[in-house]
C-alpha cells in the first residue's frame, strides 16, 4: 500500500448526514459543492473533465477507479472541472498499456480533493431517496461545526449560472478552414468529443463565448449554429436564450446538446426545472419517437424541460423520451431546421447508438442550403 496512514475524512451533507472515508494520497483540506453520482463502469477521465460537472463532488458508483490511469487524449476540457471525487476503491496502480500517468498524479496536477473507502452504495441510495444537495468533503473532521457553517454559504444549484466559468474567453477555431460546412457555436461548456465530431463531418467552426451576441456569431457566415452542453440552471443564461431566439427567427440550422437543448426550450417559452438528483450515467434508455428506435446513451444533466409545456407547445414536437422516467429527451421546431437533445451523442456508450444526430444535423444544413452541397 503506497499510503499506509491515510488521513480519515468524512463526507457531509447540507441536512446534517455524514458519511466516512479516507484521503486519497496526501492531499488535505476541504471541497465544497453538490454530490451527486455517476453510474458509468468506465470513462472517469471524462468526467472529471466534463464542464457540466463544474462545482460537483462526484461520487462514482463503480467499485475500483484510477486502475486504468489517465491518457492526455482522453480529456474533455483543459483541467478537471469536478470539485471534489469521491470512490469506493481508489487505484494507486494501473495496468493499461495506452495510459501515460496514474490517475493519482493527474488529480494532484490539478489539485484535486479526493477521498476513498466510502460506502458508496449507502451514500448514492441516500442521494437517490434524498435528492442531490450541497456537501462538503474534508480531511477536517474535528471541526464538523465549521464546515457546516462554511457549507451553508455555498450557494445552491438551483438558479446558479456557472456558464461563465468554463467558457472561452476569446472565440477560437476547430477544424479545417478549407471545410465544407461552417458552423458557430455557442460555448457553454462545451466538450472537446462535441468538436471533434462536427470537425470529422467536414465542418470549420467558431466557438464563441458563452455571452457571445448573435452578430458576433453570424459575422462568422455559418451555415449552423451549434448551443452546447455546459453546467448550472439554464434560466439564468439570458444572453444564450436571446442568441437562440434570433437564431429561430433566422431560420437557420441550430443544434443543441444538453444544457443548450435546456436553452432552446427556454428560448420557446418552456419552463425547466431542477431534477430530484439527475440523470448521469452510460446507460441510460431513450426511444426515438420518429423511428421508434432505442439508443444507450450517456447522460449528465440535473435539470430538464417542462415535458407538459413542450407537449402543449403548437410549433414544438417531442422526438425523444427518456424511458426510466419519461422525461423529454429531444425536440424539433416543427417548422425550423432546429432540434436538440438532452444527452451527449459524442459520448457513444452504446457504441454508436446516437451518432446518428451530427449527420442529421448535416443533412438539415445541406436540406435547409442545398448550395453548399
Amino acid at each position: 500500500m503506497k499510503y499506509k496512514n491515510r488521513k480519515k475524512a468524512i463526507i457531509l451533507l447540507a441536512d446534517g448526514t455524514i458519511f466516512y472515508g479516507k484521503a486519497v494520497g496526501g492531499k488535505e483540506g476541504s471541497a465544497f459543492g453538490e454530490v451527486c453520482f455517476n453510474t458509468g463502469m468506465t470513462g472517469y477521465q471524462e468526467i472529471f473533465t466534463d464542464p457540466s460537472y463544474y462545482g460537483q463532488l462526484m461520487v462514482t458508483t463503480n467499485a475500483h477507479i484510477g486502475n486504468y490511469g489517465t491518457n492526455r487524449e482522453e480529456i474533455e476540457s483543459e483541467g478537471i472541472k469536478i470539485s471534489g471525487l469521491i470512490c469506493r476503491n481508489f487505484s494507486y496502480q494501473y495496468s493499461r498499456p495506452a495510459a501515460d500517468d496514474s490517475l493519482e498524479a493527474f488529480l494532484d496536477r490539478n489539485n484535486l480533493l479526493a477521498i476513498s473507502d466510502v460506502d458508496t452504495r449507502a451514500l448514492v441510495n441516500y442521494i437517490r431517496d434524498h435528492g442531490a444537495m450541497n456537501a462538503v468533503i474534508s480531511t477536517e473532521v474535528d471541526d464538523i461545526e465549521a464546515l457546516k457553517k462554511q457549507l451553508a454559504e455555498v450557494p445552491d444549484m438551483n438558479g446558479l449560472e456557472l456558464a461563465s466559468k468554463v467558457s472561452t474567453k476569446e472565440p477560437y477555431f476547430v477544424g479545417d478552414e478549407n471545410a465544407l460546412y461552417r458552423i458557430s457555436a455557442l460555448d457553454i461548456g462545451i466538450k472537446k468529443n462535441i468538436l471533434r465530431n462536427l470537425a470529422k463531418r467536414d465542418c470549420y467552426i467558431k466557438v464563441f463565448p458563452y455571452d457571445a451576441t448573435f452578430a458576433e456569431m453570424q459575422e462568422f457566415n455559418p451555415d449552423g449554429y451549434f448551443i452546447s452542453n455546459g453546467p448550472g440552471d439554464p434560466q439564468p443564461l439570458t444572453s444564450a436564450i436571446e442568441v437562440t431566439k434570433q437564431v429561430i427567427k433566422a431560420d437557420t440550422p441550430l443544434f443543441g446538446i444538453c444544457l443548450g437543448h435546456q436553452v432552446l426550450a427556454l428560448a420557446n417559452g418552456i419552463s425547466t426545472y431542477k431534477m430530484h438528483h439527475g440523470h448521469r450515467g452510460i446507460n441510460h434508455p431513450i426511444m426515438n419517437l420518429l423511428t421508434g428506435k432505442g439508443e444507450i446513451t450517456s447522460q449528465n444533466h440535473g435539470f430538464a424541460i417542462n415535458r407538459e409545456e413542450a407537449e402543449a407547445h403548437p410549433d414544438i414536437e417531442i422526438t425523444h423520451v427518456h424511458l426510466n422516467d419519461y422525461t423529454a429527451a429531444g425536440i424539433r421546431m416543427k417548422d425550423k431546421p432546429v432540434f436538440s437533445v438532452q444527452y451527449h451523442p459524442e459520448a457513444s456508450p452504446g457504441p454508436h447508438d446516437a451518432s446518428y444526430l451530427f449527420d442529421q444535423f448535416i443533412e438539415t444544413i445541406k436540406t435547409h442550403k442545398p448550395q453548399t452541397v
